[in-house]
């Protein structure tokens, strides 16, 4: 964990990225107080696959924009 104040973090901006991935955590501090936490990504998650949803809803009989004009027709 890296501690920075306001000044400090201006001056890193462009390192930002290195000083994450060394120290972990670093702790941005205004006079004296904590303000913000920046940490590194935890992981990239995988988009889900919707195809196996998909393979099994099981289709209706009738297309539904023809069940949704027929409603429409209806008011």
């Amino acid at each position: 964990m890296k501690e920075l104040n306001i000044r400090e973090m201006r001056a890193a901006i462009g390192q930002l990225d290195k000083l994450v991935n060394e120290a972990g955590e670093i702790i941005v501090n205004r006079r004296g107080r904590a303000i913000a936490r920046i940490l590194p990504v935890a992981g990239t998650r995988r988009r889900p696959n919707h195809a196996d949803l998909r393979a099994r809803t099981p289709r209706l009989p009738t297309p539904s924009a023809e069940l949704i004009r027929a409603e429409r027709d209806e008011r």
